[in-house]
């Protein structure tokens, strides 16, 4: 179903998202915060794993355990603020812009 603007009747209707991005970006930052610190922990198991394989091996190991315990945190920040922001957008935000007349407005609710 097509969405049409409630004030000149045009489809050219896009959804703005600016919840989505909002919501995003800020748990991306929040996430990957929480993961630099829990990529303490990934560092010390990843030293440990290394100090069998010796000097190289534990600083690589130390190094990414740490990149990989932030970019999780990242990645699962991202998308749970994503679903935050979608929820924000359907219920509280003007959501959609016309690209015919600029006016902005929510979907109506039925």
């Amino acid at each position: 179903m097509a969405i049409h603007c409630p004030a000149c009747g045009s489809p050219q209707v896009i959804p703005k998202q600016l919840g989505k991005k909002t919501g995003g970006f800020i748990g991306l930052i929040g996430g990957a915060a929480a993961g630099f610190v829990g990529a303490a922990n990934g560092a010390r198991t990843g030293a440990t794993v290394g100090v069998i394989s010796g000097p190289i091996g534990l600083s690589v190991c130390t190094l990414g355990g740490a990149i990989l315990g932030g970019l999780l945190g990242a990645a699962s920040g991202g998308v749970t603020g994503a679903k935050l922001g979608e929820k924000l957008d359907k219920s509280f935000l003007e959501s959609y812009h016309c690209s015919n007349c600029g006016h902005t407005f929510s979907k109506p609710k039925k």
